[in-house]
């Protein structure tokens, strides 16, 4: 297993590699924030060990940006800072795990192996479709960059039907996720929403980014790109949390 650790305290750094060498692992060094974009990107590591406090840029900065291109090695983020926010922004960057300093080197080893396990099935941060893009964190959708209001439900169900692109979700499926028990499985609150969405996202006189799939349920088809509409990042506003 090949393992990139970015850390610029040169003892810690020498410290977790020759741990991890003795663990078996390969391990490559980056000290500075740049240099563990352009490694992460150069590499396909099995995993990477991220501190926080970096300079150049920052491990929150140093996560999203592998994401955003594409590097889906799972990241396991170290911080001596243990406020809950900064843990929550990690992750919300793309980090997979979090390990606050000083911690265990067995911890750390075990934290790997598990991360490993899962290997590095593209996970990203933000969902996106044609032109429609979801930030799950801060709960905002775009629509070639103009932010879209939904309500909770609504949200939910596009979350869900992003996450799974290209794959039929029947009715009793999107209920059990998207709602709970209490409701049957043979109502008509799926195609309800499905209609509010098309409403919200679809453009005029083209095919439906959610196609209906006769007897079965629903997909989300995301149509070949046919030029730059599509936006290149999300723009400002919130979509609703109210139901």
């Amino acid at each position: 297993m090949r393992v990139l650790v970015v850390e610029d305290d040169e003892r810690t750094a020498a410290l977790l590699r020759r741990g991890l060498v003795e663990e078996g692992y390969a391990v490559d060094l980056a000290a500075e924030g740049p240099e563990a974009v352009w490694r992460g990107c150069e590499v396909d590591y099995d995993a990477i060990v991220l501190d926080l406090m970096l300079p150049g840029l920052d491990g929150f900065e140093v996560c999203a940006q592998l994401r955003a291109r594409g590097r889906w090695a799972p990241v396991l983020m170290l911080t001596a800072r243990v406020d809950v926010d900064d843990r929550i922004r990690g992750l919300d960057a793309g980090a997979d795990d979090y390990l606050p300093k000083p911690f265990s080197f067995g911890e750390l080893t075990a934290r790997l192996r598990a991360l490993v396990r899962r290997g590095a099935d593209q996970r990203p941060v933000i969902l996106t479709a044609a032109a429609v893009r979801l930030d799950p964190a801060a709960h905002r959708v775009w629509r070639h960059g103009e932010p879209v209001d939904l309500s909770a439900k609504e949200f939910a169900l596009l979350h869900l039907l992003l996450r799974h692109p290209e794959q039929v979700l029947t009715r009793t499926f999107i209920i059990d996720h998207v709602w709970d028990d209490a409701f049957d499985a043979t109502s008509n609150v799926v195609d309800q929403y499905v209609r509010y969405l098309r409403r919200k996202l679809d453009d005029p006189g083209a095919p439906s980014l959610v196609e209906t799939i006769r007897g079965v349920g629903y997909r989300l088809h995301i149509p070949p790109a046919t030029g730059p509409d599509t936006p290149s990042g999300p723009g400002p506003g919130t979509a609703s949390a109210s139901e």
